[in-house]
């Protein structure tokens, strides 16, 4: 069992942000996370779950690290008993408004990653992309959690802009290496419905060379891929719950819970939230639905699919690509050689 938390405020909206975040809201954040409490409430019930058995937490957003740790003390408190005694307790954070003492007040509060969403460490680039700290603000912040005894730190790069050139991405890759970290998510930059960048035709770089090559120097970094997007010698429990389509609640405005064959939608609007928290949009999964998410998720991870998982007019294509050395089979489980095609060879699988 997983629990996801969405925290929709932030400080400023990225240029090419498309999560449901907002920055006129700052007045409504005590009531919001006293809401969640409820919410939490209502969740545990409902999956009836026991006690221990959340083996992952992570708070995402928008931005945690604009919410008083304080405000989150009630929240914990409730969850406390339900979390597995080693559970992965992550939240994403923002140099800028990440600072020592919040981490510190998170990590008593149980805390023990912390995701940075760095992007670059190009002035110039930061910019470009609307981000609100600068590259020594990053470097701090890191340097902040590992002397507070954060286990696990893992930060963020964006690649795919039209300002990267191999000696940008090689000079990001080199300052995220200096650091602490020992997990690294890569996102390739796209243009989504909405956001500043939508419309303009002038901040991409496609090039597929550039995108694979930083890929592979990150793995020559010494941080091996477990995803299309995640790195590291240390590999989320949580990223790798979803990718197994384990159960997960689903907390806060704009968050998604799932319960074997359900998804479970919370308003996205705040105010809407706050007056309602347990009022959600339910979605019924079939079979078939499961199915297909399934080979989508096990393809773009080291998750894999079990061989007996496919139809048998799958499974004829599986071994098309397994002669075409585009998938990998060991003891009975099918494994991607390519995260880049990771769609299209789901797609030619279940067509």
């Amino acid at each position: 069992m997983l629990a996801y938390v969405h925290i929709p405020f932030c400080d400023s909206k990225c240029h090419y942000c498309a999560f449901n975040s907002y920055t006129n809201q700052s007045a409504l954040k005590q009531k919001y996370m006293q809401s969640m409490t409820q919410q939490l409430s209502f969740e545990l019930e409902k999956f009836n779950v026991g006690k221990h058995e959340i083996r992952s937490l992570f708070i995402g957003g928008g931005t945690p690290s604009t919410v008083s740790a304080s405000w989150y003390a009630p929240f914990f408190e409730m969850l406390s008993p339900y979390l597995a005694q080693d559970a992965e307790i992550t939240s994403e954070a923002n140099p800028h408004s990440a600072t020592k003492v919040w981490m510190n007040e998170m990590k008593s509060l149980g805390l023990n990653r912390l995701s940075f969403g760095v992007q670059s460490f190009n002035r110039e680039k930061l910019h470009f992309l609307g981000r609100n700290h600068t590259p020594k603000m990053a470097e701090e912040a890191i340097l902040n959690a590992d002397a507070l005894g954060i286990q696990n730190i893992s930060l963020d790069l964006i690649y795919g802009t039209s300002l990267d050139t191999p000696m940008l991405l090689h000079e990001d890759l080199r300052m995220a290496t200096s650091l602490p970290i020992n997990h690294l998510s890569a996102y390739a930059l796209t243009l989504e419905e909405k956001t500043p960048f939508y419309t303009r035709n002038d901040v991409t770089n496609s090039s597929e060379k550039l995108a694979k090559d930083f890929v592979n120097a990150i793995i020559q970094a010494g941080f091996p891929q477990y995803e299309i997007s995640n790195f590291g010698t240390y590999q989320s429990r949580h990223n790798k719950g979803y990718w197994e389509q384990k159960n997960y609640l689903g907390i806060g405005a704009g968050a998604v819970g799932f319960l074997k064959n359900r998804r479970f939608y919370p308003s996205k609007d705040i105010e809407t939230y706050i007056q309602n928290p347990t009022m959600q949009e339910i979605e019924e999964l079939s079979v078939e639905d499961l199915h297909v998410e399934m080979i989508f998720l096990g393809l773009r991870s080291i998750i894999g699919i079990k061989l007996e998982h496919f139809t048998p007019k799958e499974k004829e294509r599986v071994m098309l690509l397994l002669q075409e050395k585009k998938l990998t089979c060991k003891e009975n489980r099918v494994y991607n050689n390519d995260y880049f095609l990771s769609d299209e060879i789901a797609l030619f699988i279940t067509q």
